[in-house]
């Protein structure tokens, strides 16, 4: 008894564990939660982050710099010049060694530089800013690209779930069916032909049902992907293929007008766009000239041994100011050329643009085509379900009465078993069609 007890205590532990463990998630919910945890958003957050840092890199070019710099020189073995003898009272044409200065010296000077001019710091920051601009809008980009990830990962879990529970409950109606054939048969009522049929029948059922289960634990794995988590977390869907349904039926969508200007893809081919204009201004800003200024200042030391750090130690101080002017005059045409190919870039990307222009317009088009055919093919898909329903119902009757044959009877259950599974991919196609034509028409996350 008490082992008894023991396990379970030890089940119902794990039930509670596993329970405790499970993220239970609507379809709302999942893209909510994936738009901060998503593998790809975590990237071009840090992206975006990267941008601004290099926005001010580029800023501080024009700012003060001030750099400090010490030098220590110790002679080992201190340099001797030769002096003019005469100089001394010698001999003309004779020398006399003589070394200068101190056996050790300090050196230290702190300057500060300034940028006056330069066109193509300029430029610099006006592509800084753009760039910036880029990465936000890949994130946006990014977060649409998501969501319909997320609907499509959620929606093919929901229709690996709907297959097993329709399959499984057709198994039951199979293994009744061919037990009640078997039954008959024994009563000589039949032929073998007609239970081999169904048992034909209820293999591949039972084959169909073992390949969805597998796919059902592949469909969560890459839910749990598309969130950001491990593929093993436990997932519990609140949302079901009726419900999601009713909310993704919208016909106002297909009539909704397109704006191509606050579309993100159009946007970013704007900045494209613009980057390749501002190449083309670097390009043209390095004929003028740059202006800078700086001033220094310094102290010395002299000794002859390393008494630097002693009250008694004399510095010689020093100052410097400075501007400079560098005026590029001529480059052999090397900078023609380079403005020339950036001229070249900027219209190649005015051709690009007028193609994202026309490609965007063709997208939606596609995208209201699909989704109006999505909901079509879900509506037909229904009543072809409820025709296919009524005919193996019709046709077990007629079975087991003994006026139709097991041929007819598993080619009514065949073609019930496609339309079941027609009808729970069309209700997939009207989700993910959804989906995409949102995407198309650039309809914002809520």
């Amino acid at each position: 008894m008490k082992k008894i007890i023991s396990i379970v205590l030890v089940f119902c532990l794990g039930t509670l564990y596993a329970q405790k463990n499970q993220q239970k998630i609507s379809l709302k919910e999942a893209v909510s939660y994936a738009l901060k945890n998503n593998y790809n958003i975590k990237i071009v957050t840090n992206d975006i982050t990267a941008a601004k840092k290099k926005k001010w890199e580029t800023t501080t070019i024009g700012l003060p710099h001030i750099n400090a710099k010490v030098d220590y020189q110790n002679w080992l073995k201190q340099q001797t010049t030769l002096l003019p003898a005469e100089i001394t009272g010698g001999l003309a044409g004779t020398f006399v060694p003589v070394k200068f200065g101190t056996k050790q010296n300090l050196n230290t000077s702190v300057t500060l530089t300034q940028l006056l001019f330069d066109g193509s710091y300029l430029v610099g920051l006006q592509a800084a800013k753009t760039f910036l601009k880029i990465s936000n809008q890949a994130k946006k980009k990014t977060e649409l690209t998501i969501r319909e990830a997320v609907i499509n990962a959620y929606g093919d879990v929901l229709v690996a779930e709907k297959s097993i529970e329709i399959i499984k409950k057709n198994k039951v109606v199979l293994e009744k069916n061919l037990s009640d054939a078997k039954k008959i048969l024994q009563n000589g009522f039949n032929e073998e032909e007609d239970v081999e049929q169904l048992q034909i029948t209820l293999g591949n059922v039972t084959n169909q049902l073992h390949k969805l289960e597998r796919l059902k634990d592949i469909s969560y794995k890459m839910l749990n992907i598309a969130l950001g988590n491990t593929i093993n977390v436990p997932l519990v869907l609140t949302d079901n293929l009726d419900s999601l349904i009713t909310n993704n039926i919208d016909l106002n969508l297909i009539n909704k007008p397109f704006d191509i200007k606050n579309h993100i893809d159009f946007k970013i081919a704007e900045n494209s766009r613009e980057s390749k204009r501002l190449l083309m201004r670097l390009e043209q800003s390095k004929a003028l000239p740059r202006l800078s200024a700086f001033i220094n200042y310094g102290a010395a030391g002299n000794s002859n041994t390393f008494s630097f750090l002693k009250n008694t130690q004399k510095w010689y101080d020093s100052s410097l100011m400075g501007i400079s002017l560098n005026i590029p005059l001529f480059s052999s045409f090397g900078r023609s050329a380079k403005t020339t190919q950036a001229k070249i870039a900027l219209e190649n990307e005015d051709i690009r643009l007028k193609e994202t222009k026309q490609k965007l317009n063709l997208a939606v088009a596609i995208a209201k085509s699909n989704y109006q055919f999505a909901i079509e093919q879900y509506e037909t898909a229904k009543q072809n379900l409820a025709l296919a329903e009524r005919i193996e119902k019709k046709q077990q009757i007629k079975f087991f009465e003994g006026v139709s044959t097991s041929f007819n009877l598993a080619q009514a259950q065949n073609q019930l078993h496609t339309q079941q599974q027609n009808y729970v991919q069309s209700m997939l196609a009207v989700i993910a069609k959804k989906a995409a034509l949102e995407n198309a028409l650039n309809i914002s996350i809520k």
